[in-house]
Parts: C-alpha cells; structure tokens; sequence
C-alpha cells in the first residue's frame, strides 16, 4: 500500500485477549486400555509407532549398546558424568532440608527388577517432588503399550547384561533423542525420594523421571508444569486445550474419541494465587493438582480419574461409599468399581467433571478432529525461529510500532479438502506454536513466555518482509484465541485457499526465546520464512544502491569549511591521517551539525573506517580516501535522519531494519538479530556512531565477499588459511592487521 492511499485510513485496533496460568503443582508435594488407530491409518505420527524412522533408531540404539557392551565387557558399572549424583542435578536454588544418598537399586532392595509384570499406572507414585503434572502424563502412557515402550524400550535389565546403565527417548522439537543415565537414584534412609511403584524392587517409572530430569537439567526444573508438556514430550503429538467452562456441546463424545485414538488426556483446577496452591475443593479435590483421566463410561457418562499421589480424596457423587451407587445393578456396580484397580482412581460423573475442574488438557497422536469419524493424512512444516530483543522481539498487536518486526512465516495452500459436504471451499490447517529450552533455563530464571500468533492474508508472489503500514490497515485473517504462558499454543483453522503469512510473537514487546512452528494441513502446504529469512545458513546480499538527490549529494557551506581545514591537515603533515586524527577532525565537524546530537566517532569506528577505505596498506587515509569515505557518511546520515528518534539522537534498532534496506544492504533474519544485540543500548537504541560503525563494517563485509566472488554467483570457496588470515581480518577489524581496503585492493588486483 503506498503512503497515499492511507493518508486518510485509520489504523485498526484488534482485541488481544491473554490469560496466565500458574504452573500444575509448582511447589513440593505432599510431605479399559483405549485401542490404538488401525495399522493402516495414514499419519504424520505414524513413525511413532511404526518405527520408520529406521536409521535414526538404529544409530540411538548402536550408542546405547555400545556403551553398555563396553562397561559389560569392562565389568564396571556405568556412572554419567553428564548427570552426577551429586547436588547438581538435583537442583539449582535452595538445598533441600533432607540428607540425600544416591544408591543403586541393588543396594536398596534385593533382586531389583526394571518391570515386573507390565508397566503399569500402579507403578507411579509421586514422591517429594512437585512434578504430578509429569506423572499424570506417564500414568495416560501406560494406557497404550506401544506408545510406552516407544518411551520406555523394552530390552533393559538388572540381570542380563547388566551395567548400571539405561535409556529411554523422548520427542524433543520435531525429533527423538535417547536419554542415557546411570541407575543412581536420590534415597533417603534407604528410601526412594521422588517417583517409585507400590512394588518396592520396581524401577523404571524410578529412571524414568531421572531420565526426564536430565533432559532439563535437574530434578527441581520438573516442579511445577503443565502435563500437556510431558504428554507431548512421550508421543510428539499435538496439543489441544480446553476451558471447561467454554467446553463445546459435544465435549463427551470428543473424550470418548481421544480414548479410542490413543489421546492422553489430563485435568486440573487453576489456581490464581500461591496460596490456592494444593488447597483443598469442598469435595475433597486439590487445587494446581495434575489428574489423569484413564476412562470412560458411557451410559451413565461417567469419568474414571487418577490422582498420581496414590489415594483419593474425592466426596462427591459417585465417590466409593455415595449413594449414587445404589441407582444401578449390582453387575454394573462391580464391573466399574474392578476398573479401579487401585486405590488413586475414582469415578465422576461428567456433570461434576465440569462443573468442579477448570481445563481439560489432551495430546492427539494425529491432528485429525475428535468432532467428525473422517481419518486423513497429513503433511506438516516445521520451522525455527527466535525473538530477539531489539531485533525481532516486536510483541503483540498491542505495540504496532514493533509488531511487524516478529519472525514472518509463509503459508501457501495449494488445495481445498476433500469434503463433499462442505459447501465452502477451505484448507483445515492446524499451528502449532511451541517455545522451547524455558524449562532447562529454569535455574537462570526463565518462565515460559505469554505466546501466541496471528494469521493475516497476503498477495500471492510477493515474498518480503512485511512492513509496518500493512498490519496497521490490515485486519488478520485468523489467530489463536488467546496469549497464554504455556509451552504451546495450538489452534485449528479452516482457510480459503491462498497465501499468507503467520506471525508467532510474544506477548509483551522485548521478550526473547526460540521456537518451533508446526504447520498441519490436510492438502499439501508450503510454511517457510519470509524472504529476509534464512534459515539453513547466514547469508546477505549487497542490493543496488538508492539514489540521492543533488540536494543530499551536494556540499553545503559546511563541508566546504570542512574541505579547506583538511586540506591544510593533509598539507602540513605527512599528507595522511591516523584513527585518533580521523577521531579529532571528526569531533570538530560534528559539533556544528546542529540536527545530530553526537559527539563524535570513537576510536573504534574510526579505525573501522580506516580499515575500510585504507587501498594502500598504510593504516591511515590519504585526502582522497577521506574524501570517498565522507560521500559514504552523508549518504548515511540522510538514512539516519530520515528514521531518527529524539531529533535524530538516535535510532530504534526495530527500526535499523529498514535504514539496512535503505543504505543497498539486504539481511537475513540472523543479521539484523547481531546486529540488535551488537549495537543497541539498554533502551534498544542505537546513537549515530553505532550506527556509522554497523555500516562501515557491512560495507567492508560485503566489498570482502565480492573480491573473492568472481564468478558473480554469489557463492566463495575458501581454505583454511584465508579463512583465518583473510575473512577473521575482515570481521574482527584486528588492530595490528593489514586493513581491508588494502586487503580487498590486493585480492581484486590477483
């Protein structure tokens, strides 16, 4: 849109809507299996029980049994050094009151077993850590054997070929790794601490969570989360989220169907305060308290909960001795109560289900809806990404002086689905949104970020960046239905084919993480960065210079002034100048430019310069050196005034984005991110000799890269000794170095 046509256009405002959750358990903790789709069902998720990521696997379990062989062979046992038992990993704040000794499961108990009998969710009793969010997840695993020995592989014992060592794998932004620990496990008089089965020579839900602990770092990162992460974490599937008090119609029916696909599907109650924290319901149910929900009854739509402390506390209707049991058969009776197979489960009829908790929590194996019997397959994008502050950290829509600088992905749909009924042609596509490594930076002080996303509509051909006075006078297509604090943030959308552009930000404006965008579609999909985004390499290319006008080019009375007083400079003395030289007669012009508030260049810049236009090798500028290098300089500083903050003081470094542009320079995503965190102060500003810097280097980069292109392909080869003794030159600007100007003079005169 050109400047005209919204001289008379009002910028629009959009509601954002956002709500922050306090995190399931986040303080200490108390001092029917569903069938799985049929084989043949066509998935993107299929790998995960199919195994068809063969190679992978097999190079996982070649490290594992390598590992292992060797300590077999050495006849000692396996001790991690990436995870020791020792206070390290176990946490990273305040030292726990109790005396912790890590023992094996051989010195705890006798004949030490890793599964006895199948594991089970009978297996997983939380301990003294607050992590019931992760055992709620593990305890939905056990419902579906082949995703649990996904997770937990099979073929580890304390017996045959043992040596102190185990693995296990989780999905981890877009793969599987395997997770490598040593059996030492945290006990207290001989006790197990954290997570351990009602059999007490049982171990592996034991090493699991060690395993799951290292993953992030330390025990403590596990206190406190939401258990969509751990349920994600054991399938890679996707998530979906509901507010039970907005719960859909048919939510009954949804539940049934997560079930009989294999979905793990967890609840709680929010809390709003810390001292809600594990407080107590009327009815005997836990506040911030992670529940699993294992089953369902349908003619009496009744729901079978567990509580992953082992017992229940529920007094509602159709709690064990209520009289809502007298209403039905005997057979009926004892047939549901044999479905709790333990004392930590309890039935609940649906209309208590909601009106006592707050979310519903569920990871689907497949992006297929649980409201429709239709299958499909599925084709996904994935992309990484991160906001920067400064840079790429734009918030919102609520700062729209910022919000177009966040990451831009395009999405291309190239076909409608393929459903009959629907007379409206559309693309079901579902994003996926998920900010990653919060948990493992715990100890640094991270907290998940309050994301989310929108979708806007774009012309079809045009790959740019968008700028600002789009989203102004642009309303979005489609976006998530609120910001949120969570790891993820998932929503399905029915679109017409087209293209557009999805915009994952935060929340607030300066906030920064990394992330991974999921892209699930029906019908083929393209989800790739804008074109200023690079994602397999960082590369930037030198765009035509912009023209200016006699009125910017010419000399004003000032530089006249400035030409005289460095003619007589150049004459008196050895008829060239030095950094500190260069330093002082810039200082001095400076000081009468009214319109830029500086004081000068430092010593840095001035050696930069030097470094760039020195031809000669001398380490200083002759006349007409000085001379090119002040074109250079006024051409910048009509870039600089033209976006100056502050009568042009400074500059936003949202805003060095487009002054790059404007200057014959195009970026890819990675650049303008260094160049932020480089250059900007404390209030993500960048003064006019920052700015004069950043410019004289990317000219000296670029002028080093085109003296080794000379094919004019865009592409250079390198060996080792130019890398070192050529390209580290170029990008340190090395004080004691031969300079570029003369270094790029000798590469284009050879």
């Amino acid at each position: 849109m050109g400047d005209e046509n919204q001289n008379d256009k009002v910028p629009l405002v959009e509601e954002t809507k956002v709500k922050v959750l306090f995190e399931t358990e986040a303080s200490l903790g108390p001092d029917a299996k569903a069938d799985y789709p049929p084989a043949g069902t066509n998935s993107i998720y299929s790998a995960i029980l199919s195994r068809n990521e063969a190679v992978k696997d097999a190079k996982r379990l070649k490290t594992f049994l390598e590992l292992r062989d060797k300590y077999v062979n050495k006849k000692v046992v396996f001790e991690d050094p990436l995870f020791p038992a020792n206070d390290s990993s176990l946490f990273y704040s305040k030292k726990p009151s109790m005396k912790f000794e890590w023992k094996r499961p051989s010195e705890i108990c006798e004949n030490p077993q890793f599964i006895v009998d199948g594991a089970n969710r009978t297996d997983i009793c939380q301990g003294e850590l607050g992590d019931c969010w992760l055992l709620a997840a593990i305890a939905c695993l056990t419902l579906n054997e082949k995703l649990l020995y996904r997770v937990i592989p099979p073929d580890q014992s304390f017996t045959e070929n043992y040596a102190g060592i185990f693995h296990f794998q989780f999905w981890r932004y877009g793969e599987w790794i395997d997770v490598i620990v040593d059996d030492r496990i945290p006990t207290c008089n001989n006790q197990l601490v954290f997570t351990k089965s009602f059999r007490s020579n049982e171990f592996w839900s034991a090493l699991l969570e060690k395993a799951y602990a290292k993953l992030h770092g330390s025990y403590e990162a596990l206190k406190g989360g939401n258990t969509l992460e751990a349920m994600e974490d054991f399938t890679g599937g996707v998530t979906e989220f509901f507010e039970l008090s907005e719960a859909p119609k048919e939510l009954f029916k949804i539940m049934r169907k997560a079930l009989e696909r294999g979905s793990l599907m967890g609840c709680s109650i929010d809390v709003f305060s810390a001292s809600e924290m594990e407080s107590r319901t009327e009815q005997g149910l836990v506040r911030g308290h992670a529940y699993s929900i294992i089953g369902l009854q349908e003619v009496i739509r009744l729901i079978r909960l567990r509580n992953p402390w082992g017992w229940v506390l529920w007094k509602g209707p159709w709690s064990a001795n209520s009289n809502e049991w007298s209403t039905i058969s005997i057979a009926d009776k004892e047939n549901l109560k044999k479905q709790t197979v333990e004392t930590s489960e309890f039935w609940m009829s649906f209309d208590e289900f909601k009106k006592n908790f707050t979310k519903l929590e569920m990871c689907n194996l497949t992006p297929d809806t649980l409201q429709g019997d239709e299958r499909h397959s599925w084709t996904v994008s994935v992309n990484e990404g991160r906001w920067v502050r400064g840079s790429s950290a734009g918030g919102c829509r609520n700062f729209p002086e910022t919000f177009w600088t966040n990451p831009q992905y395009r999405l291309q749909l190239y076909e409608e689905d393929d459903d009959p009924e629907d007379e409206k042609v559309a693309c079901t596509v579902v994003v996926a949104l998920m900010q990653k490594g919060r948990r493992m930076q715990r100890h640094q002080g991270a907290r998940f970020l309050t994301i989310g996303f929108s979708i806007y509509e774009v012309m079809r051909g045009k790959n740019q960046h968008l700028q600002k006075d789009f989203f102004l006078y642009t309303a979005s297509k489609a976006k998530c239905k609120t910001y949120i604090n969570l790891r993820e943030v998932t929503e399905r959308f029915r679109l017409p084919p087209g293209e557009y552009v999805i915009i994952p930000t935060t929340f607030e404006a300066h906030q920064e993480g990394e992330f991974i965008l999921r892209v699930f579609s029906e019908k083929r999909n393209r989800a790739r960065a804008n074109k200023e985004i690079e994602h397999d390499g960082i590369q930037g290319e030198k765009k035509k210079k912009p023209k200016f006008t006699k009125r910017h080019a010419c000399h004003s009375c000032l530089s006249v002034l400035f030409e005289l007083m460095l003619n007589k400079l150049f004459l008196h003395q050895d008829m060239q100048i030095c950094a500190n030289e260069l330093k002082t007669i810039m200082k001095n012009v400076l000081a009468k430019h009214s319109e830029i508030k500086t004081e000068g260049f430092s010593l840095e810049t001035c050696r930069s310069m030097i470094a760039l236009m020195d031809t000669d090798g001398t380490g200083k500028l002759n006349l007409q050196e000085f001379k090119h290098l002040w074109r250079k300089i006024k051409e910048w500083q009509v870039i600089f005034k033209r976006y100056g903050k502050d009568k042009s003081c400074s500059i936003s470094s949202f805003e060095m984005r487009n002054a790059v542009n404007d200057a014959g320079f195009h970026l890819n995503k990675q650049l303008y991110d260094i160049i932020a965190m480089r250059y900007a102060d404390e209030h993500l500003n960048i003064d006019f000799d920052s700015y004069i810097c950043c410019f004289v280097r990317l000219e000296g980069m670029f002028r080093a890269f085109n003296a080794f292109d000379k094919d004019g392909d865009g592409i250079i080869k390198l060996n080792v000794l130019e890398v070192s003794h050529n390209v580290l030159i170029c990008v340190l600007n090395l004080r004691k170095s031969k300079s570029w100007g003369a270094w790029i003079a000798q590469r284009v005169k050879y």
